[in-house]
């Protein structure tokens, strides 16, 4: 009778401790954020998650060392609502990210990215100036075209040398112009435009050698953010079928329990007396 409760006490106590680490990171984003929108943008879903965590975790805890049913129907309560808000996100995060990928250019090992390849939900909120201005600074803040600097011997890589790096689609889409502008390499980030006949693209005139700009404004930028996120969620959501398994394994160990402790409750036979639910379990409290 007692295996069930532990069991769930055990797991809930290992989640409990678990979220600690991730609240005390959104804490720590909190004393480092300085108004940056990163880390403004960053903080409130990571704090969301580790407060829901830490509050589900300590229900559980509470409701099956003390056998409080109370305690033991919120958390079941709060379980089916966690996992259909991780399903929910499965189903969604495969529906939004079904559009788009990378195009090849000759004599280019990289793919190109352009935003009409996208359509639905994710694009129009990546769209967004009101998002893309903290997408943007996270981007830049991520300092990932500063780490496309290369040099062979004290001397900087050659243009048939960096067109045969596989970049990433950020790299590719906010570092440099679009191969269809041809301007001419300089480095990894400067690049000329002199003796190249004008574009009409925006992206060619949006350009600029400028360290803090380059081709963050650009929609080519927007564009492999958005490859950069289908590749993520799709990555996320494989985990989250896992996890979601988990926690239905979690659920019925949690029933299991709940059923004990109503039976002992409603003094049904089952080798212990009613007063045993007034006290901890022994196994972890």
């Amino acid at each position: 009778m007692r295996r069930s409760n532990n069991l769930i006490g055990l797991l809930n106590f290992i989640t409990l401790v678990l979220s600690v680490p991730v609240l005390g990171g959104g804490i720590w984003l909190a004393t480092r954020s300085n108004g940056t929108e990163c880390l403004k943008f960053l903080l409130l879903p990571l704090i969301i998650i580790a407060v829901s965590i830490m509050v589900t975790s300590l229900a559980g805890l509470t409701g099956a060392c003390y056998r409080n049913l109370l305690l033991m129907r919120l958390y079941l309560v709060a379980m089916i609502l966690i996992m259909l808000v991780f399903l929910g996100f499965i189903i969604f995060a495969y529906a939004v990210t079904d559009k788009g990928s990378g195009r090849e250019t000759e004599k280019r090992a990289y793919l190109e990215y352009y935003l009409e390849d996208y359509e639905g939900w994710l694009k129009e909120r990546v769209e967004s100036d009101e998002y893309w201005t903290k997408v943007s600074s996270c981007v830049k803040e991520s300092k990932l075209c500063r780490k496309l600097g290369r040099t062979i011997n004290g001397v900087p890589e050659s243009a048939e040398t960096f067109y045969l790096r596989n970049l990433s689609p950020i790299q590719s889409g906010c570092c440099k112009p679009p191969t269809e502008c041809g301007y001419r390499y300089e480095n990894e980030t400067v690049w000329s435009s002199e003796g190249v006949v004008g574009s009409n693209k925006t992206d060619c005139r949006n350009w600029s050698n400028d360290q803090s700009v380059l081709c963050y404004d650009c929609d080519s930028c927007k564009a492999g953010v958005l490859a950069t996120l289908k590749k993520t969620w799709r990555r996320v959501s494989v985990i989250n079928i896992l996890v979601l398994l988990f926690l239905f394994l979690i659920y019925i160990v949690a029933y299991a329990a709940y059923k004990n402790n109503r039976r002992i409750d409603n003094c049904q036979p089952c080798g212990e007396t009613k007063i045993i639910k007034l006290q901890p379990s022994t196994f972890l409290c």
